[in-house]
């Protein structure tokens, strides 16, 4: 891994063999990032796409292994009550189906592990966001005021 940071962007190389949310966490913590957006591109070699359920109120998982594509990868910091960066992140990644076409998954992202590289441009907010439980939605939401 390898950043610089120029006022309030980062930009991180996520290098071969790195978890890519544990590296971009890792980092929130280190530069005290307690709200911003990030966004990217790269490769992996395995994913963990998730869907939420609404009406189980959980996340079935879909793992991808392989030669992947991260296409479009989206997130946002905020920062939980323990006062520690927490993840929000969707990707979109193509990928080489057993029969040779190509596929597409998308959805949140649970875990991705580097295969060549990523390139994330990490924005900063001015102001920390928080996060809360949502009874309604079952899920954290950010938590503004």
């Amino acid at each position: 891994m390898d950043y610089r940071r120029e006022k309030d962007t980062i930009y991180l190389r996520i290098d071969k063999g790195e978890p890519l949310l544990e590296t971009i966490q890792d980092l929130a913590k280190k530069e005290k990032v307690e709200a911003g957006y990030f966004h990217g591109i790269g490769a992996c070699d395995k994913v963990v796409i998730s869907t939420y359920l609404a009406d189980e109120a959980e996340y079935l998982d879909h793992t991808i292994t392989g030669l992947i594509e991260m296409v479009s990868l989206a997130g946002n910091i905020s920062t939980d009550d323990a006062g520690q960066p927490a993840l929000h992140s969707h990707a979109v990644f193509s990928y080489l189906k057993d029969d040779g076409e190509i596929a597409v998954v998308a959805g949140h992202l649970k875990e991705a592990d580097i295969s060549y590289t990523g390139e994330i441009i990490l924005e900063m907010a001015e102001e920390k966001i928080g996060i809360m439980f949502d009874q309604k939605a079952g899920i954290d939401i950010w938590k503004l005021s």
